[in-house]
């Protein structure tokens, strides 16, 4: 599972390995996607019961899927420093979610999944989703930015932890 934080809007994506180790081959022969989307908090709601929602929202993911390590896009630079504090609690109920169910996680910056996704750290969202959706073999683009990140950080933890 993969996820980009965000405390409005957060990533998810749930990818599978098939088999026991992505062929060396074709590292993303042997990928395949379940699900994708993103979960949203209403801004109306107070801070604590947004964080809230995406805590439930995330157990409910779990449930569902069951994933065997989760990875985080790493927040590592905000040019929007009234996003970074909410941004960073939202990354606080991710690892806080993902703990509490003994789920190992694994964080990656920007520039790992675009140098993992493409082979360039420079590369353009357009570019990173265009290989997510050709590795992952999707029919149709991946319509929130979020979602697309997230694939990708998951497609960075699979490359890790499965190769």
């Amino acid at each position: 599972m993969g996820i980009d934080p965000g405390f409005a809007k957060l990533g998810y994506g749930i990818i599978k390995v098939k088999g026991q180790k992505l062929k060396v081959k074709s590292k993303a022969e042997n990928l395949g996607v379940i699900d994708y989307g993103y979960i949203t908090s209403e801004p109306n709601l107070s801070a604590g019961e947004r964080l809230k929602k995406i805590n439930t929202e995330l157990n409910k993911l779990i449930k569902k899927h069951k994933p065997n390590l989760i990875s985080v896009e790493n927040i590592y630079f905000f040019k929007n420093l009234k996003t970074a504090m909410p941004v960073s609690q939202a990354k606080g109920v991710i690892l806080f979610t993902a703990a509490k169910k003994k789920i190992p996680v694994c964080e990656f910056t920007p520039l790992q999944m675009k140098m993992a996704i493409v082979g360039y750290g420079k590369a353009d969202k357009k570019q990173i989703q265009k290989m997510i959706e050709k590795m992952l073999k999707l029919d149709e683009p991946i319509k929130s930015d979020d979602a697309a990140d997230a694939l990708g950080v998951a497609i960075c933890g699979a490359l890790k932890n499965f190769s």
